[in-house]
């Protein structure tokens, strides 16, 4: 069974506690209310009881009807009443002539003195049960509830006197016992307490919830600590421990990249300078036959004509030509290369680019064509453009030596997104004879080349600029065609 996460066990914690304080009010209510009905019906049935013992007894003391006796009515109250405690009452007449109240006593009243005054709060109701009954002729019961009480009033007429009614009014409270009034105020601070406590921890699943969505986005595929930035923290005590955990290892991370890269570059030195030795035997071998041609040349021009001699001046200053591209190359190699990035619009970047080798291609009848696929809308690439200019160019040259006539050549640049972020692919393809099993994988090493007169620093080059961008450039596994890729960061930093 799967566990919960933290926030969902917060939320089903709150959610019992919000229950647990439902059930302690709906318990607390129906404990009232239970006590209330029972007590109301108790009170309700002494207030009749009383009602009709003083409605009897003043009829059976006062013979004559049509009479009244103030005295008499007081005495008989004080007489009846005064066994049954928390009772008050008193006569009414609904007579025309008098009508009105006629006497009022409550003997259990607990203040100071003798209480003669109908309570004034309860005389609408007191009233009202009167009237009900005048005009039913019969006992009649009214109450008014008020919280935790409730006042109830009983109304009957006295046997043989028209108009004449007896009413009694008492008042109805739950028994909590000598304790009760205490006991329910503790249990509503306890109830209060625990409403806050879950108020409080409602609250504080929701920051939490809100922090862990802040936090998530940070750790996103495309959130800072993807981006390398520093995260900020969220003011939470244990989530602030985990962004510094965080920030501790992106900062970590970007010295161990950093010293990766400049271990990378001292790699790449260190593979240059082991090459010396093996450069300075090609360099050696590659300046002697055009050295040896040109003094052979020369020869023969001093002891031949003016024809010969312009001939062997010609042929002098191809192989210079030669010469000077070979030790370019080689400074290429020798030498770091140092990239000055600026904002490049690919497309028509790209274009100029092949633009300059299309009468090479229509001399040996080549379709060079030009495929951009660029992520819309286009926005610009942080490169060298006179360094991959001059990378591209030598795969272009490369590959129209390679095609053959009526062939096809096809420089093409594509966005594409890789671990590292978004990166530019230049490739050029060409329906050349490819490059051999054996020389594919030291196809870029200087010196290595699949023509005669090739000095295999071409390719080399094209790795080298590419490395400076923090690229790489490599030969596609294709069976069909032969496809040269340089790739490189969108942007270079």
């Amino acid at each position: 069974m799967p566990r919960l996460s933290f926030s969902a066990q917060l939320t089903a914690l709150s959610t019992l506690i919000a229950a647990l304080c439902g059930l302690m009010a709906g318990a607390v209510w129906l404990m009232f209310s239970s006590a209330l009905t029972e007590r109301v019906n108790l009170a309700t049935q002494d207030a009749a009881t009383a009602c009709a013992a003083v409605a009897s007894r003043y009829d059976l003391s006062m013979p004559r009807t049509g009479e009244t006796d103030i005295e008499l009515m007081h005495a008989v109250l004080d007489l009846v009443l005064i066994r049954t405690e928390g009772i008050e009452g008193g006569f009414w007449s609904s007579a025309a002539a008098a009508p009105g109240f006629l006497a009022y006593a409550f003997p259990t009243y607990t203040g100071s003195g003798v209480k003669r005054d109908v309570p004034e709060a309860e005389t609408p109701l007191i009233l009202r049960t009167l009237e009900t009954a005048a005009r039913t002729g019969a006992t009649r019961r009214d109450d008014l509830s008020n919280g935790s009480d409730a006042v109830i009033v009983v109304a009957c007429p006295v046997p043989r006197h028209k108009a004449l009614f007896v009413w009694m009014l008492t008042r109805a409270r739950p028994p909590l016992g000598p304790y009760g009034e205490r006991a329910a105020s503790i249990l509503a601070g306890v109830l209060a307490i625990i409403v806050g406590a879950a108020l409080f921890l409602a609250f504080a699943l929701r920051r939490w919830k809100r922090n862990l969505t802040r936090l998530e986005h940070a750790l996103a595929a495309e959130g800072d600590l993807e981006q390398s930035k520093r995260l900020d923290l969220l003011g939470e005590r244990d989530l602030d421990k985990i962004v510094d955990a965080l920030n501790r290892y992106t900062e970590r991370a970007h010295r161990l990249q950093k010293q990766a890269d400049e271990l990378s570059l001292q790699l790449a030195q260190a593979e240059r300078f082991s090459t010396i030795g093996k450069m300075a035997a090609q360099i050696a071998h590659e300046i002697r036959n055009p050295a040896g041609a040109m003094r052979l040349k020369a020869e023969n021009a001093l002891a031949g004509d003016g024809a010969r001699r312009e001939a062997a001046l010609r042929t002098i200053i191809e192989q210079v030509g030669r010469i000077e591209a070979q030790l370019a190359s080689l400074l290429a190699l020798t030498q770091p290369v140092t990239i000055q990035t600026s904002d490049v619009d690919i497309g028509p970047w790209i274009d100029g680019v092949v633009h300059v080798h299309l009468p090479g291609a229509q001399s040996r009848r080549i379709t060079l064509a030009v495929d951009v696929q660029l992520a819309s809308p286009a926005r610009p690439a942080a490169i060298d453009a006179a360094q991959v200019a001059r990378a591209l160019d030598n795969l272009i040259v490369n590959a129209l030596r390679h095609a053959p006539q009526g062939g096809h050549v096809t420089v093409s640049a594509r966005s594409a997104s890789s671990e590292r972020g978004d990166v530019l692919k230049l490739e050029v393809t060409d329906d050349g004879p490819g490059v051999g099993a054996n020389e594919r994988e030291h196809i870029f090493e200087p010196f290595v080349t699949g023509r005669p007169d090739g000095s295999g620093l071409g390719l080399a080059v094209v790795r080298e600029i590419a490395s400076a961008h923090g690229g790489r450039a490599f030969l596609a596994d294709d069976s069909r065609v032969t496809r040269f890729v340089i790739e490189l960061p969108w942007r270079t930093y």
